[in-house]
């Protein structure tokens, strides 16, 4: 009886081409598991696209919800951008199709489990740790970077064996999608001097081909979770699927980015995030409102180290799970509603409000109503720069404190 394998399949070309090699390689019988965390997929077609190439069984799960509420407004909350560009879409995905892959190969009496990751890239490192995270009996194969084939040759194999793939020569992007966002590379995009090509794009209209007239939405937020748009109390499937559509409409949420991969390269990613780049915007809105100086100062910090915790595959983590703890508690008072517009390619928060609100009218106004105690601010500035008055008088600049 052949060992059984489950292969997370995208029916792409690498996870396609790999249900066969693994056949032929290690005699597994393969298990797909096809994982929506889309929207927009054809999932039958995907099952039976498995089954036609070789696969013993296809499974699909539809993970849109577990996804959002798992792992992408977790992230939101802790406004987790991957070198303040990034929004993570393709890096929160794989914890989440990692832990699937564990209980399908559990379920369905598999010994190992296989990503269509190649060796340079870094979801080979999410899947690989998270899986060893879960269940570090289970043996994985990674078959793209096992086979040694290029682009070139692994798409070769696939037309020698009638496996169909949406992928040519003539159209060579690799491309990876799910609710937060869309990654495109290879082909001409790995010049970083090439302005993407107009087919690279999907969700965002060109910013000169945006309507002429501003579109605004309102964004509800109740304990750092977007709850609401325009008013509307929506689901988080249904919040960001609208988002991406009215954002995108407007050319929102384009990133043209050079990236540090985890495996110590530099690459040119193109992602289109229409959804995370305005919520993530609105998110920091509001805590500014609503929490205080060395509360968000703090979040900063926070913020980037749980970014490269989930970057670098490391959702499973200890210092992911306590870092979350101090997240969660800084969202309790992060509730209100936040206004943007959106305009020919750009974002901006034009409005917020909060009952937690710590912006006092009273105390920040010049005119009528000031409540301020202005008398105050002499004996607040002569403790202020009492170290700096000291030092000075003690240890006098020579020539006139001229530091250059």
């Amino acid at each position: 009886m052949s060992d059984k394998t489950v292969l997370a399949y995208s029916g792409g070309l690498d996870t396609s081409v790999a249900i066969r090699w693994m056949k032929e390689t290690y005699g597994s019988d393969v298990i797909t598991l096809t994982v929506d965390v889309a929207g927009d997929r054809d999932l039958e077609g995907t099952r039976q696209k498995a089954l036609a190439v070789g696969a013993v069984k296809a499974l699909v799960a539809d993970a849109r919800e577990a996804f959002l509420n798992g792992f992408v407004f977790p992230a939101l909350k802790a406004n987790a951008v991957y070198q303040g560009v990034y929004p993570l879409a393709t890096a929160l995905s794989r914890p989440l199709m990692a832990k699937l892959l564990v209980e399908a190969a559990r379920q369905e009496g598999a010994t190992a489990v296989a990503h269509g990751c190649t060796g340079k890239g870094n979801d080979q490192v999410r899947f690989d740790v998270a899986v060893a995270a879960l269940a570090p009996d289970l043996k994985v194969i990674a078959p793209a970077r096992e086979w040694g084939m290029t682009r070139e040759e692994t798409i070769a194999y696939a037309d020698k064996h009638g496996i169909p793939v949406p992928i040519t020569s003539a159209s060579p992007y690799s491309i990876d999608e799910n609710l937060w966002g869309r990654s495109i590379e290879c082909g001409v995009l790995e010049d970083p001097w090439v302005e993407p090509p107009r087919d690279v794009f999907a969700w965002t209209a060109s910013p000169e081909e945006t309507p002429e007239q501003p579109a605004y939405v309102e964004i509800g937020f109740e304990k750092g979770l977007p709850i609401s748009l325009d008013g509307q109390r929506l689901d988080g499937v249904s919040l960001v699927l609208e988002l991406n559509r009215v954002a995108g409409l407007h050319g929102v949420g384009r990133i043209d980015h050079i990236e540090d991969r985890l495996v110590g390269i530099k690459s040119r990613e193109i992602y289109e995030a229409p959804a995370g780049t305005v919520l993530v915007m609105a998110h920091k809105a509001l805590e500014a409102m609503t929490l205080s100086r060395d509360q968000l100062r703090f979040k900063e910090r926070v913020s980037a180290e749980y970014s490269d915790l989930v970057y670098n595959g490391l959702w499973y983590s200890g210092l992911r799970r306590d870092l979350a703890a101090f997240v969660n508690s800084s969202q309790r008072h992060v509730t209100g509603t936040v206004r943007l517009k959106l305009h020919r390619g750009n974002c901006r928060v034009v409005g917020r409000k909060s009952t937690s609100s710590l912006y006092r009218h009273d105390l920040a106004t010049y005119d009528e109503g000031d409540a301020f105690d202005h008398s105050a601010a002499p004996g607040f500035i002569q403790l202020w720069g009492l170290t700096t008055r000291v030092q000075a008088q003690v240890q006098p600049e020579e020539g006139g404190g001229d530091l250059s």
